[in-house]
């Protein structure tokens, strides 16, 4: 459970320790038995300075005892975390400085965009 709120594990490049999670979710697939609820508890402890204090019970848990097909076991976690303004800081970045070069614009305007 504690890899699921790893940097590493993310599917955009946005460090989880530069935000806070308003929200998270973790679903766990197959045979897990009981160290499902305890292994959320423990990642809870761990990332509490990474948490909301005034969102009370704001990690949420589910466990499907059907594994996914090929795997005995598998976890997923959905998190709503203020790290993501970061990765938007980057694009926005990188979009202005196409921008001011005019990088690609000549694209639009065959299909009737102006600037």
């Amino acid at each position: 459970a504690a890899q699921m709120f790893a940097a590493r594990n993310f599917t955009c490049a946005a460090d989880p320790r530069c935000g806070r999670y308003l929200a998270a979710f973790a679903m766990f697939r197959g045979r897990w038995g009981r160290f499902e609820p305890t292994a959320m508890a423990e990642a809870e402890v761990m990332n509490s300075p990474y948490l909301t204090k005034w969102i009370p019970d704001s990690v949420k848990s589910s466990s499907c005892q059907v594994p996914p097909t090929g795997k005995y076991v598998s976890a997923t976690m959905l998190g709503n975390s203020t790290a993501i303004q970061e990765m938007f800081r980057r694009v926005l970045q990188q979009f202005d400085t196409l921008f001011r070069r005019k990088a690609f614009l000549h694209r639009f305007g065959g299909a009737g965009l102006d600037e």
